[in-house]
């Protein structure tokens, strides 16, 4: 989400909203709050007195009413908030303006500033270049994989299109231009197709749609069915694997380079003890990987708790065999990136092997 919001702030994306207008208001004051029974089911109501703070009208006083139709959960709003609200026009009749979200983009802001600090302090130099390869990276996929994506282009081939451009820039503008950083891009670029083609084989074997994700609704929505979400599901699969390669082709080819240069070894053994520092890495990295895809699948797996269907049906359902695959095809190209790497690396510094 930070990343995100850099790149909203930088303006390479403007993303589709659900209503034509938009304001930002700021509560003055609470006119009226109560509770509304909706046949058994009581949930709050209130009037809110706002005044428009940004967009048409600004200066002017609304009254905004808040939990006046049956909603799974209504949030409660305090004088002082301030709220982003959608405004509907009505012809012949006055406009009315509906509550959407909060406004976060201070804290939003606040965040993205300790960040930047936080990498400039520790990182120095190094953290500087790696906040412009990432600002590169998602620059490449809202101004080039995303608007080829929304014209009906292949997502998979502009995934991996995007992919080419990203790899090579970032990968040398964060760890520099050197022997090791062009092994890791070799070897990433080896692993993201190993990676493809599983996905797709996987894909089909489990005759996913891509409809499952919630995101594909109001996709198909806005933008209509120009859109393989099939393919865009695999695509996803490909980018969300990249940001990871990095870390593991890198570190890989750096451990190489290191007992290159040691001396004393050949070229067996420095493959033997990389490989024995690549499965540690391993080790740590998939179960990381697993408690990332987990987290933020937490409410899904909420399905397997005290859940009267066998867990067999459970797995079946599309939402949760999609995550499954995503994250074992992303899992399985990490691992096998690792001795790709590392074979990739060793046969890359086999000259300085021969000199000591």
């Amino acid at each position: 989400m930070i990343v995100l919001f850099f790149i909203l702030m930088l303006g390479l994306a403007k993303p589709s909203l659900a209503y034509d207008e938009s304001a930002i208001v700021k509560v003055m004051d609470v006119v009226e709050e109560k509770e509304i029974d909706f046949e058994g089911i009581k949930q709050p109501y209130q009037l809110l007195e706002t005044v428009i703070i940004k967009g048409e009208n600004t200066g002017e006083t609304i009254y905004i009413t808040n939990g006046e139709y049956l909603s799974p959960q209504v949030r409660v709003y305090k004088k002082g908030d301030r709220l982003v609200v959608g405004l509907q026009k009505v012809v012949d009749g006055a406009d009315y303006y509906y509550i959407v979200d909060y406004v976060r983009t201070d804290a939003l802001a606040k965040l993205l500033v300790l960040f930047v600090v936080v990498t400039l302090v520790v990182a120095k130099w190094r953290g500087f270049w790696s906040m412009v390869a990432m600002v590169i990276s998602f620059g490449i996929i809202f101004k080039f994989v995303l608007p080829n994506i929304l014209s009906g282009a292949n997502p998979i081939l502009v995934a991996v299109g995007g992919s080419l451009a990203i790899v090579p820039a970032t990968f040398y503008m964060s760890h520099g231009l050197n022997k090791k950083t062009t092994v890791a891009v070799l070897a990433t670029l080896v692993s993201l197709i190993i990676t493809g083609i599983l996905a797709v084989v996987f894909v089909e074997m489990s005759k996913l749609s891509g409809l499952a994700a919630e995101e594909a609704g109001f996709v198909v929505s806005e933008i209509g069915n120009k859109i393989n979400l099939k393919h865009l599901l695999l695509a996803g699969i490909i980018v969300g694997v990249l940001g990871v390669l990095d870390d593991v082709t890198v570190s890989q080819a750096g451990v190489v380079e290191k007992l290159s240069q040691a001396g004393k070894l050949d070229k067996y053994e420095v493959y033997k003890k990389a490989m024995e520092v690549g499965r540690d890495h391993i080790a740590s990295m998939v179960n990381t990987l697993i408690l990332v895809y987990a987290g933020a699948s937490l409410p899904l797996l909420l399905l397997f708790v005290n859940n009267p269907h066998p867990f067999s049906e459970i797995v079946n359902y599309e939402m949760v065999a999609d995550e499954i695959v995503r994250t074992l095809v992303g899992s399985i190209g990490l691992v096998l990136a690792v001795p790709i790497t590392t074979a990739m690396a060793v046969f890359w510094f086999e000259k300085e092997l021969k000199k000591t």
